[in-house]
């Protein structure tokens, strides 16, 4: 098994080190790590979370993960539940929780081992081998059960779980420096600045003089290059990280844009 998605919980395997594709939480994301540990990069910096740990990532949120096997060779393996929007409103309505304001605080929030989300966890690891066991109402009644529990565990959870506003206007150079070497559409990068796509594409023409498409890729060779020059990873290590869907896309790219091959460039 690699990822397998019954209802909304994520079961993980994976038998080798492996770059994530999806750059984008689209749902509250509730995680534990099994086995093996994974790096989560952020706009924000990078952290590794390691076996038994747990945390939980807020929606639209953007990043990058990194899965790595056990150094005894136990295969990567994680278990993750997405709390969705039309849950969490059901939840609200069913519990008489009003929707919150607008949520400011750090997407991504670390729980600790001794919390009762811990146990919580546990006693969903047996069916990592059978996911189909789980059924819709197993599922739904578990996701109640985290809800409970991560509002048990902090007040904070309330804001965090129960804001359901969309994405506001924000400075757009400021969100595309920090986030170009996320692999997400276009239309994404609309939303997530708070603009629709034909205003995103206009501001963006006259923040940058370019069109979104051509100064992304333009960003993201260029950090290519600064990468290949200053560390010693490889063209192959490289292209996911910049954005990039595959190697031969990459390759192309480069050459076409800098006149010489990726592989050429050495360490000064």
């Amino acid at each position: 098994m690699a990822d397998q998605l019954q209802e909304n919980m994520l079961f993980s395997c994976v038998h080798e080190q492996h770059f994530g594709t999806e750059q984008m939480v689209i749902h509250h994301a509730l995680s534990i790590v099994i086995s093996g540990r994974m790096e989560i990069f952020t706009p924000e910096g990078s952290r590794f979370f390691e076996e038994g740990e747990m945390g939980i990532m807020r929606k639209n949120t953007l990043l990058k993960t990194r899965k790595h096997p056990s150094a005894d060779g136990k295969p990567f393996k994680s278990f993750t539940i997405f709390l969705t929007e039309d849950f969490l409103r059901q939840f609200g309505l069913q519990n008489n929780i009003p929707v919150q304001e607008r949520f400011t605080g750090n997407p991504l929030y670390e729980i600790s081992r001794e919390s009762f989300i811990h146990g919580f966890f546990q006693s969903l690891i047996p069916y990592f081998d059978k996911p189909d066991f789980f059924t819709s109402k197993m599922a739904a009644l578990k996701t109640e059960e985290a809800i409970e529990l991560l509002l048990r565990l902090d007040q904070f959870f309330y804001g965090f779980l129960f804001d359901f506003s969309e994405p506001f206007k924000i400075d757009l150079e400021a969100f595309m420096q920090k986030n170009y070497l996320f692999n997400i559409p276009i239309i994404e990068f609309a939303r997530l600045s708070g603009r629709s796509l034909s205003t995103f594409k206009r501001d963006f023409a006259k923040t940058f003089g370019e069109t979104p498409e051509r100064w992304l890729k333009q960003k993201r060779l260029a950090e290519a290059r600064n990468l290949l020059q200053s560390t010693k990873l490889r063209p192959s290590d490289v292209y996911l990280h910049v954005g990039f869907e595959n190697f031969s896309h990459f390759s192309n790219a480069f050459k076409n844009y800098f006149g010489y091959n990726a592989s050429t460039v050495t360490n000064s």
